[in-house]
């Protein structure tokens, strides 16, 4: 059985921006991966879109002969650990959410609507309020 496969694998964001375009590899079974490269070169996109964070564009994610671009990312229960603390302790969900959202003075009407797309995603709706 194969381990994880990026069939001509793309992703383009709605301005238009290529993060990345026609991917292909394939691991074996047990394989260590190692993806390198420089800063904005689509590696964490690469990451997001295993994960089920961001959708893929074109292409297929095959993950031991199951093709993950539908599943959820509950469904594909896979792990995500940032390299750098990606999270303000003394925030709430909410605002660690919505933090980088007001650093690009996003509207509140779309930080609030992103927020709670992105806590759905991940469910995380119920940590919210607290």
């Amino acid at each position: 059985m194969s381990g994880l496969i990026f069939n001509d694998v793309s992703k383009t964001y709605q301005n238009g921006f290529d993060a990345v375009k026609n991917l292909s590899f394939e691991t074996s079974e047990n394989e260590f991966l190692v993806l390198i490269g420089p800063s904005g070169c689509g590696k964490t996109t690469v990451l997001k879109m295993i994960a089920g964070l961001e959708d893929v564009t074109r292409g297929d994610i095959i993950l031991n002969g199951k093709r993950l671009n539908d599943l959820s990312p509950k469904q594909r229960n896979i792990g995500m650990v940032f390299q750098n603390y990606a999270l303000y302790p003394h925030m709430t969900v909410y605002e660690n959410i919505a933090f980088p959202l007001t650093i690009a003075k996003e509207t509140k009407k779309d930080i609030e609507k992103l927020v709670q797309e992105t806590a759905e995603l991940v469910e995380l709706t119920e940590f919210l309020k607290l």
